[in-house]
């Protein structure tokens, strides 16, 4: 193949998936190799954080940052978890368009992918099989290593079957990159716009682009990244599960109630993850929310029965 054309095919692979997910398929790479290559735009996120320091800082700036870490953490834990990967709940096509472009905003891939990969972590996990075990693997590798793998990069569609068919959204996942970068233009612009029609709010592009794309996205990682490290080593054990998961208030409350871990493990099927009053849920709470609305159904909760059964005794 001509120099020229494996360059350009190289280069067309950064925003389209499937050519690198055909290549890697061909091949056979140890669990732990890390593709360098692509993991570049990962590691500038969290350099680019330095930003903050030549932007400025304002109050408005700082609300966006707020809500776009609100919004994407709730497309994260209700729809990618909750939703694509366990079925807890019911809704449009529509909106499960919407909230996987939303998804694929906080660059942990397309919705496809990242349910194919968590099923596969309730199937093996805590095992050598479990990508991203803290105790078959090790702690650093468990909250973000794994996530940088060319053999973790490969989607299996086996697993996700039933959300393969749609064409839209194997589309986000083929594309997904294309998603962050939109949303950083879309930012940037917005911040240029308020900076002409607004100057008293003293923000501009570039400082939207910093806060509310970068540091938010940097707070999304690693507060998702959280629940694979975290919840698994530290917090209590309610329930005899075949795995070390925990309950961590701290990880549920940055998360939305994904740190009611070892709940969730317990019955993965439950749409609320906090089974008692006081264990704060926020993603059930705004679930619940869009089921007033009609926007979803048929919501499914844990029984009592099942609630209260397993349970480790004192």
């Amino acid at each position: 193949m001509n120099i020229s054309i494996k360059i350009l095919k190289y280069f067309i692979g950064w925003f389209d998936n499937a050519i690198v997910e055909k290549s890697y398929l061909s091949k056979s790479f140890h669990n732990k190799q890390i593709d360098w290559a692509r993991a570049i735009p990962y590691f500038l996120i969290h350099i680019s954080i330095i930003s903050v320091f030549y932007v400025g800082f304002s109050s408005f700036a700082l609300l966006v940052c707020f809500l776009m870490f609100t919004i994407r953490m709730f497309a994260i834990t209700g729809f990618y978890h909750r939703y694509f990967s366990h079925k807890t709940f019911k809704t449009t096509r529509v909106a499960q368009f919407i909230f996987a472009i939303i998804g694929a905003s906080a660059v942990q891939r397309g919705p496809i992918w990242w349910a194919a990969h968590h099923r596969g972590h309730h199937m093996h996990s805590d095992t050598e099989k479990d990508q991203h075990s803290p105790k078959a693997h090790s702690f650093l590798w468990s909250h973000t290593g794994w996530f940088l793998t060319k053999a973790n990069f490969i989607t299996h569609t086996k697993l996700v079957k039933e959300l393969s068919r749609f064409p839209e959204l194997r589309l986000v996942d083929r594309f997904d990159i294309l998603v962050p970068i939109f949303s950083c233009i879309g930012l940037f612009y917005f911040g240029e716009f308020i900076n002409n029609k607004y100057p008293e709010l003293n923000t501009n592009g570039l400082q939207l682009l910093s806060w509310g794309f970068i540091v938010s996205t940097i707070f999304l990682y690693h507060a998702t990244f959280l629940v694979n490290s975290v919840a698994h080593l530290w917090g209590k054990k309610r329930y005899a599960t075949n795995d070390s998961s925990r309950n961590n208030f701290f990880v549920a409350l940055i998360t939305f109630g994904e740190g009611w871990h070892n709940n969730h493990h317990h019955f993965p099927g439950s749409a609320r993850q906090g089974f008692y009053w006081w264990e704060i849920d926020l993603t059930y709470y705004l679930l619940k929310l869009l089921s007033l609305f009609g926007i979803i159904w048929d919501i499914r909760t844990v029984s009592n029965n099942i609630r209260e059964t397993n349970k480790i005794k004192l």
